[in-house]
């Protein structure tokens, strides 16, 4: 067993929360409480009742989200909102969630992460934040041909939009919605980015700006980050850990 208040500090000063400017509704941080002790850590995505009753009946009393509950508060505790707050209370499951920190930083964050499966090291980011760069860049020698087998081995669907350089020198990557960072690859000096989703209307700048872009899904993108925080704190804390998967397609 561990103490809620240490496993909530460590991941605030791992991630450097308090340092992030986010949307108002992210609320990074401890969202629910439990009764103070921790015995098992999970990880998943996005807050929701499906996500939360999977976590409960796998005893999971600490819950690690990238999407939190609160993005659309203050409404009425009736419905699905009561739904997900009872849950987490009856099985005495905290949530903690953690968005933009966790996408930028540079060990564990998604975008860091997204580089290395793809066998490279990101060395510099851009779309800044109070905090830090969001995204992440890495230097290449892969084709662009290699690139794309690389991301159909390791996502079920990957959608690739290929007007950029056959043979890109370095890969800009931005987990979950890339719309902010397409305005920022021409000043970043980059032509080609990975990325989980995107708007239709970017296709044809795709084609005028010659850029490639590769959407691999939102969710898919963003379920690195809340497993390396995961595993980190389990080891530290000397504490079981698992992932909390859902169906998202998305």
């Amino acid at each position: 067993m561990a103490k809620l208040t240490d496993l909530v500090a460590y991941c605030d000063r791992r991630t450097r929360r308090a340092a992030f400017k986010d949307a108002p509704g992210a609320f990074n941080g401890l969202q629910v409480a439990n009764r103070g002790r921790v015995a098992k850590i999970g990880a998943a995505v996005d807050a929701g009742v499906i996500p939360f009753q999977r976590a409960v009946a796998a005893d999971v009393d600490f819950l690690i989200v990238h999407h939190g509950m609160y993005w659309d508060m203050p409404r009425p505790l009736t419905g699905p909102a009561y739904d997900r707050v009872a849950t987490l209370l009856a099985g005495d499951c905290a949530l903690y969630s953690n968005h933009l920190p966790l996408d930028s930083h540079p060990q564990i964050g998604n975008n860091a992460l997204l580089a290395r499966q793809l066998g490279l090291r990101a060395t510099r980011g851009f779309l800044p934040n109070e905090g830090g760069d969001i995204g992440r860049i890495a230097p290449s020698r892969l084709s662009r041909a290699a690139l794309r087998g690389r991301l159909e081995k390791l996502y079920a669907r990957v959608i690739a939009i290929e007007y950029g350089s056959t043979a890109p020198r370095q890969i800009a990557f931005c987990s979950g919605s890339g719309n902010s960072a397409l305005p920022a690859l021409a000043a970043a000096g980059v032509d080609t980015l990975v990325t989980g989703e995107l708007r239709e209307e970017h296709f044809n700048r795709a084609q005028e700006e010659k850029l490639n872009l590769y959407l691999c899904g939102h969710y898919a993108t963003e379920v690195h980050a809340v497993k390396a925080l995961a595993a980190e704190l389990a080891k530290k804390f000397d504490l079981p850990w698992t992932f909390i998967a859902t169906d998202n397609p998305l």
